[in-house]
């Protein structure tokens, strides 16, 4: 309720001489891999531990462990698809059905490493069951992981702060809780209480994590070339280093200090957003504190009500925040759980949001946030041509016209009004068309696209959970985006322009915005419309219904 937080084999000599193809070399050659991830492990951890540390023995032997688990489970997930997929021709019922067997099997054999290795692999689990294109199977098993840790011993975490801080803990703090309000993978964070009564929250960082990360993510890199090696056609190199990248990241308090204050300076004039103030003196690589803010989960819809506070109000404002991070400033939050984002009360259903585990940002390339501005614009208004156009430019070729559906929930030649539901008829056609889509078609659309639309496709993904949890209707994140993707598209030209041209643009602008918000208005009551009329007919087809039994009743008794 409160501020919370934010893994070299010795080649032996090949005797035989018999000249094998390169896939079954590939897949001879499988085997050793898996023997080099184990053997990496070992090395690693041995070569940044020293050997008369005890700890250093104890965090090498638990590293081995956790990459041996992940070796083993991804051996069984691999063999699973090689077997249980063999001779079914792939598009047919049957081959679908058994994919999505196999699918929720290896989740599930997936979500148990997870839980059992806890740390990084829980945030690699997130952060997969976060992007909207992986098989839904992993997104319903994995979305049940919570990032939460069994907190470091007290004096480790003093131990941590005066290291840091270059003084003992009690002459820092006039009071400091013992016990963390939160403990994540990566850290935990104290409530305390400077000498000057300012309250705070100390976020503090694990020891050893570090050597921790690099292990596991070299466990991962070497199961991800693995996989290819068996699976030449599934490539997840990119989702791979998007992820390091934003781990490293996190691991950085000081990174993650100076992307808050960048967050501040970009919604100064936006009162509804409240960010932590950072106390620098006070704040290094593996500590930072910050201004202590209270609130709730932005989706606790008890909450809301009891403070009367409109779900939708605050739907509408979170959208428009993070619409405004991607579409005008180009710098994005990348990690907006409902953990990360609290409402806090200002009385008579005003509140504001409080942004808080400011680690994991993306600044966007400049011509790619430029280009993501037209693409929705092509996508309010189904500019098919535009669409096809932007999607050679991301460099996702065909993928493109699956576009419409990622993001606005229609197809590329729908006739659904926007912002309403599609028919029956367009369902069926969806379902078909994304059943005759494998594991290598998925793996190449993620493995085409540029590391600013992960991020993108993830940062949304999490948004309209949220969204869905409060209960917003569907044209409250489209406007949002209309109306962002408008104003960022035209920012760069205002730039540019003199004083006359940027009031015209100005106008056109508010102009080109009007235009959508009128479409997207008479989409939604269109729908009004077809739902009284349909509850009308519904009702007019009982009271008929009621009349006959009556007259039927009626005849049976003069009878």
């Amino acid at each position: 309720k409160s501020s919370r937080i934010q893994a070299t084999a010795q080649k032996g000599k090949n005797h035989t001489r018999t000249l094998l193809p390169a896939p079954m070399l590939r897949r001879r050659r499988a085997p050793l891999l898996l023997a080099a991830a184990a053997g990496a492990a070992l090395a690693t951890t041995s070569a940044t531990s020293p050997s008369a540390d005890g700890l250093g023995v104890a965090s090498t032997f638990h590293g081995v462990a956790r990459s041996s688990r992940a070796i083993y489970t991804i051996g069984f997930v691999v063999v699973d698809y090689k077997y249980s997929l063999r001779g079914l021709v792939p598009g047919s019922a049957d081959y679908r059905g058994k994919l999505s067997e196999v699918h929720l099997r290896s989740a599930k054999k997936l979500l148990r490493l997870c839980e059992a290795n806890r740390g990084f692999y829980v945030k690699a689990g997130q952060f997969v069951s976060s992007l909207r294109q992986v098989p839904k199977e992993y997104i319903s098993t994995l979305s049940c992981l919570q990032d939460q840790a069994t907190p470091c011993k007290y004096q480790d975490i003093k131990i941590v702060i005066e290291q840091n801080l270059g003084r003992d803990l009690h002459g820092i703090f006039l009071e400091f809780d013992e016990h963390p309000i939160a403990a994540a993978s990566i850290a935990q964070v104290h409530r305390g209480r400077l000498n000057n009564n300012q309250e705070v929250a100390v976020k503090v960082q694990y020891p050893g994590l570090e050597r921790r990360m690099k292990l596991d993510i070299m466990t991962m890199s070497l199961l991800s070339k693995y996989v290819s090696l068996i699976f030449p056609d599934y490539r997840f190199e990119k989702i791979l280093l998007e992820f390091e990248r934003t781990m490293s990241m996190e691991l950085d308090f000081t990174q993650e200090a100076k992307n808050s204050e960048r967050t501040t300076s970009c919604f100064r004039k936006n009162d509804v957003v409240k960010v932590p103030h950072v106390f620098w003196e006070l704040t290094t690589k593996e500590v930072l504190t910050m201004e202590f803010c209270t609130g709730h989960k932005v989706d606790d819809l008890d909450f809301l009500r009891k403070a009367d506070i409109s779900p939708t109000k605050v739907a509408k404002a979170l959208i428009e925040l993070f619409g405004e991070m991607i579409f005008i400033h180009g710098f994005v939050h990348g990690d907006p759980h409902p953990g990360n984002i609290l409402v806090s009360p200002r009385g008579q259903g005003r509140f504001s949001l409080v942004l808080l585990d400011h680690g994991i940002y993306k600044e966007l390339d400049p011509k790619f946030r430029l280009d993501y501005c037209k693409l929705w614009k092509a996508l309010i208004s189904l500019d098919v041509q535009k669409i096809l156009e932007l999607g050679e430019q991301f460099g996702v070729g065909k993928y493109a016209k699956y576009f419409p559906l990622i993001f606005t929930g229609r197809t590329i030649d729908s006739k659904s009004a926007l912002g309403t539901q599609i028919s029956g008829e367009e369902k069926t056609r969806i379902k078909q068309d994304l059943n005759s889509l494998g594991m290598d078609d998925i793996s190449s659309f993620m493995e085409s696209l540029p590391p600013d639309f992960l991020v993108i496709l993830r940062t949304d993904g999490l948004l309209r959970s949220i969204l869905g949890n409060l209960g917003a209707p569907r044209h409250v994140r489209l406007l949002a985006y209309a109306k962002c993707a408008i104003y960022g598209h035209e920012e760069q030209s205002r730039l540019e322009s003199g004083a006359i041209n940027r009031i015209t643009l100005q106008i056109k602008t508010s102009i080109s915005y009007l235009h959508l918000r009128i479409l997207i208005e008479l989409a939604r009551l269109l729908v009004q419309f077809n739902d009284y009329k349909h509850k009308a007919k519904d009702k007019l087809s009982w009271m008929l219904q009621k009349i006959s039994r009556e007259v039927l009743g009626w005849y049976k008794a003069l009878m």
